[in-house]
């Protein structure tokens, strides 16, 4: 399965580029009092990106040598997706008013970031690795 390796990588780079923007749009769309990020068709295509992203993230640990992950860095980075799957849930849809759904999206954005760099540098500290 190794030499499906770039083709793998690919498909879960591009989901996370449109999981990142679907919610982007989302969030944005709810915080200008947009009724659309909330329409079925929009909830399925996210939940089918997030399966997609999903898939090719555990097609990629199961292929990839095991040493690659010694330092700790995927660990990090499947506890910050936790974390910005809370924030998300809560800046869509639990979030009881304006200003608690706007704190838990801009910071679901800011774990998105930090999730993004961690799995740049290979390193737990991602962006703060980076800078140092």
């Amino acid at each position: 399965m190794l030499e499906f390796y770039p083709q793998i990588k690919l498909v879960h780079i591009l989901a996370i580029a449109c999981s990142g923007s679907l919610f982007l749009l989302r969030g944005g769309g709810l915080l200008v009092g947009m009724r659309w990020p909330m329409a079925a068709p929009v909830r399925y295509f996210s939940y089918t990106v997030d399966t997609v992203l999903l898939t090719a993230a555990m097609m990629l640990l199961t292929i990839l040598p095991k040493e690659l992950f010694a330092n700790g860095w995927l660990t990090v980075k499947v506890a910050l997706v936790v974390v910005y799957i809370v924030l998300g849930v809560f800046a869509l849809r639990r979030g009881r008013t304006p200003r608690t759904r706007a704190i838990a999206f801009a910071a679901a954005l800011l774990v998105f970031a930090q999730i993004y760099f961690i799995a740049r540098a290979h390193n737990p500290l991602g962006l703060f690795y980076l800078l140092g």
